[in-house]
């Protein structure tokens, strides 16, 4: 199956997306989308379309329709969401679900209303169930409980998905879906409590070694495992699959490795500078114990990441106190 499903996609790669194709990148401001901006103009895309939130509302289903039927964008990277850590999937669980289920109905419905070649939904491997088979494979998908801590979020991405495969066989869409891992890198958020893991625990070293601080303390025990890929390994996955994948499921994007939260907050701790002590405080939530990809169907197909987890990581580092003044208002 995954050798047809090889030679299928080498065959469809002749309708590549073109030099000149103008292409909408929604959310070209986030992590991930500015990484997918960066990368399309690497490559020599210049016919590209942005709006930012004050300039279109996705949320809002009539200027999203209205500005597809003016714009006739032929390829969407759909990168617009709401996201953030375990404490704001918790304190805000109705716009999680809202929001991201706005931008994902809108957005799909008015590419295919508007003829758009082909489109690209940026999912996240938070979709699998919580005691979900190490590593997870895209067929386990819908075979269990999703983690309590994010199932707001999840759920919206899940519903994304599958509305991509809708669309599809009712109407023979383009439309396709990847499910990267946990994404650090340039343009991340370091807010203290609406960050994730890697750039929460960059901030705090950081700040401790400035103050003078003694210690610092991690969430949860330290012992859960968290797979990453630099957001830039993300954006080639990206424009890879644009040109080269045409199935129906989604597709795992990640680095094939994962590490204990204790080790991470050590290599953050080395590459930082700093020489305190680390604490964990085990009344906050761990999250899922383990959330390794499979990413077997896209290396098969021929892509790899490149970015290290410690190349990556200062590259990161370098960035965030470059902009840190910035990046904490």
């Amino acid at each position: 199956m995954k050798t047809l499903l090889l030679v299928i996609c080498i065959t469809l790669s002749a309708f590549a997306m073109e030099q000149d194709a103008k292409i909408y990148v929604a959310g070209h401001r986030g992590m991930v989308g500015s990484a997918i901006m960066r990368k399309l103009q690497k490559e020599g895309y210049h016919n590209i379309i942005t709006t930012t939130s004050t300039e279109l509302d996705l949320r809002n289903q009539q200027d999203v329709l209205k500005f597809f039927q003016v714009q006739k964008p032929a390829y969407v990277f759909l990168a617009a969401a709401k996201v953030g850590g375990i404490l704001a999937n918790d304190t805000y669980p109705a716009e999680f679900i809202r929001d991201n289920l706005s931008i994902e109905l809108n957005v799909i419905d008015a590419a295919y209303k508007s003829g758009v070649k082909k489109l690209l939904l940026l999912g996240s491997s938070c979709i699998y169930p919580r005691m979900c088979p190490q590593p997870m494979k895209e067929e386990h998908l819908l075979t269990g409980t999703l983690e309590p801590t994010n199932e707001w979020y999840a759920l919206a991405k899940i519903c994304g998905v599958k509305l991509c495969q809708a669309y599809n066989r009712q109407y023979g869409t383009r439309f396709i879906s990847c499910m990267p891992t946990n994404l650090y890198g340039p343009g991340d958020n370091y807010h203290l409590q609406n960050s994730h893991v890697l750039p929460a625990l960059i901030r705090k070293f950081d700040d401790a070694k400035n103050t003078g601080a003694q210690k610092v303390h991690v969430w949860g025990t330290g012992q859960v495992k968290r797979e990453f890929l630099h957001v830039d390994d993300l954006a080639d996955a990206c424009l890879f699959l644009m040109d080269n994948y045409e199935g129906d499921a989604p597709i795992n994007v990640g680095w094939g490795k994962d590490i204990s939260i204790s080790n991470l907050a050590k290599l953050v701790q080395e590459a930082i500078g700093f020489d305190g002590q680390i604490t964990y405080d085990i009344s906050k939530p761990d999250g899922t114990p383990q959330k390794l990809l499979d990413t077997t169907l896209i290396n098969s197909l021929g892509w790899h990441p490149q970015i290290t987890l410690q190349e990556g990581l200062r590259q990161t580092i370098e960035s965030y106190r470059d902009q840190k003044e910035t990046l904490r208002r």
